[in-house]
């Protein structure tokens, strides 16, 4: 098989149509077509339906279409890793959600570098559904994540290893004009606009749990924009374009400056554990839980 094929693959997937296809692909139909006969011949499946006036694409291919970017990646990335091999350099591959790479990893690596000067990180974001399923297919060595209180960890085999890097809070906070609207009792309207996450999102469904205001569409009565990026969700209150909810950690400098209002007081807050979990049969996963855990992050748990 030849790399070439899946990329042929994944632009017909994205086009649905062989002529557009062929065009980004900067080759002619013809060629293009038989690229993708060699890949029929190659899987022994046959994956489009040639009819006279159509082409369509087989379902058991389009439903694959995540598996075949995921492939394309990886074998990107060993060709990298091969082509770019030293003994003495380590790359770290680590699945995290978007708010703990923000306030939680850099203090990691820092530490991790000290130790090890020529390691290196690679760092897969995404919601935790993802980063789970990154993690279990081995994709990645380590998951940085948050835990709710009252969840549990997750639920992984004798083969993972855990700690806890520590404590955070998810706050709601008020900034930009809005900040003015904060009456003395620590009170806004409630028909103050509110940047939410999505109710499938995993503050999504800790925030619903509880019923917390402004935290989802349906706890809030003027929703003006849906994120699941924390950072996104972040600079949109500074510009005072509504409440959200942030970690703690990662909106404490501005909450001291004063560009954000803490609203926790009135509105409650929700306790998360900072998680680290790692295959344990990677050596140097173990060498840094170790470490962290020697100074004081990553204590199991």
């Amino acid at each position: 098989m030849q790399l070439q094929w899946l990329n042929d693959v994944l632009v017909l997937l994205e086009e649905g149509n062989m002529s557009r296809a062929a065009a980004r692909r900067n080759i002619t139909q013809p060629a293009f077509s038989r690229r993708i006969r060699g890949f029929e011949d190659w899987l022994g499946v046959t994956i489009l339906d040639r009819r006279t006036n159509r082409v369509e694409i087989s379902e058991a291919l389009s439903s694959n279409e995540d598996e075949i970017r995921a492939l394309i990646r990886r074998l990107g990335e060993l060709r990298t890793k091969i082509a770019q091999f030293a003994p003495t350099r380590t790359t770290v591959e680590i699945a995290a959600q978007h708010a703990p790479i923000f306030s939680t990893f850099p203090d990691m690596a820092l530490r991790a570098r000290r130790a090890f000067p020529g390691l290196q990180f690679r760092i897969r974001a995404g919601n935790l559904n993802d980063c789970v399923s990154m993690f279990l297919r081995g994709d990645t060595g380590m998951l940085l994540c948050y835990e709710a209180e009252g969840v549990g960890p997750l639920a992984f085999g004798p083969d993972v290893r855990r700690g806890r890097w520590g404590t955070d809070y998810l706050i709601p906070v008020i900034g930009g004009a809005l900040r003015y609207t904060v009456r003395d009792t620590g009170d806004i309207p409630t028909d103050t606009p509110a940047i939410v996450y999505p109710e499938e999102s995993y503050f999504g469904q800790v925030l619903s749990r509880n019923e917390r205001a402004f935290g989802t569409s349906g706890f809030s009565a003027n929703p003006f924009s849906v994120t699941a990026f924390s950072s996104g969700l972040r600079e949109l209150a500074l510009k005072g374009l509504g409440v959200g909810w942030l970690p703690f950690s990662m909106a404490h400098r501005e909450i001291e400056s004063g560009a954000l209002i803490s609203l926790a007081h009135r509105y409650g807050q929700e306790p998360l554990e900072v998680a680290i979990y790692a295959d344990r049969r990677a050596e140097m996963t173990q060498t840094l839980m170790t470490l962290w855990a020697a100074e004081g992050g990553g204590q199991p748990g």
